[in-house]
């Protein structure tokens, strides 16, 4: 079957699998049909990610290691899985806002090979504070630490979803940030938000109706982060890029972690 007679239906998971991920998946389209499939299909990359992160900081915790040694392998797990590449755009992204430039220059800025002073303290703090998140929930027992894997991966690639409604412009006329910009009708954004943050507070009643409420925060929280990320990266650089897209997976994820240790 060649790409362009390929269904939507599976389009749609391998663009998002082979766009968001490291994954041997083969994009066979790249229309604004398949974009928008694929964008809607970003919370199912999360939960793959999220649930490969527990896994391997379950494994740990069962082999006698503790919860720091978890919760690294939990955040290690996610970057093996896309390349690093949501961390280079985190870094990226924090160098181009950094440099205080005009948007064109800071766009320049972004697209260099080299991450400079504000991409490495960037990376350096979030890193931390993902890992400190998760080995506090670690601590609490392994299913607060895998739940909140889970959450926060999903969390991550619904950001990039609403982040590709309309009204959000792409800043260049090329790369992932074109190929996916604006393809989502708002309504259809909003409703797969409802629809993702309802299933986690329901994941999180296992604990309880405070349980609920504090997943379903959680996941409110990281997106907000995440939504006001966007629009001042919309503000300096006239648009979305994939660096953007990195950068709000990865704020979108520390800010969910982060909620879930409250309390």
């Amino acid at each position: 079957m060649t790409g362009e007679n390929e269904p939507s239906g599976a389009a749609g998971p391998r663009f998002a699998f082979g766009t968001l991920t490291a994954l041997p998946v083969r994009v066979a389209r790249w229309d604004r049909e398949a974009a928008r499939a694929g964008m809607m299909c970003a919370p199912l990359v999360g939960l793959v990610v999220g649930g490969s992160a527990a896994a391997a900081g379950g494994a740990l915790l069962l082999l006698g290691s503790g919860p720091a040694l978890a919760a690294v392998a939990t955040v290690a797990v996610p970057a093996v899985l896309t390349r690093g590449l949501h961390l280079d755009g985190l870094a990226d992204t924090a160098d181009g806002l950094g440099s205080a430039k005009p948007a064109e220059d800071a766009l320049r800025i972004m697209k260099r090979s080299d991450i400079g002073p504000f991409g490495v303290i960037t990376l350096l703090f979030v890193l931390l504070a993902q890992i400190a998140a998760v080995a506090a929930l670690y601590d609490e027992g392994w299913a607060y630490g895998a739940v909140a894997a889970v959450v926060s991966g999903v969390t991550a690639r619904l950001a990039l979803t609403l982040a590709s409604r309309t009204g959000v412009p792409a800043a260049r006329p090329e790369g992932l940030g074109a190929a996916v910009a604006q393809v989502i009708p708002v309504p259809t954004a909003l409703a797969l938000t409802a629809l993702v943050t309802a299933a986690c507070a329901g994941v999180g009643a296992a604990w309880g109706g405070y349980g609920a409420l504090q997943h379903g925060l959680a996941v409110i929280a990281g997106l907000l982060a995440a939504q006001l990320l966007l629009r001042h990266c919309v503000r300096r650089f006239g648009g979305v890029t994939g660096d953007v897209f990195g950068a709000l997976a990865e704020t979108a994820a520390t800010v969910s972690l982060v909620a879930l240790t409250w309390g």
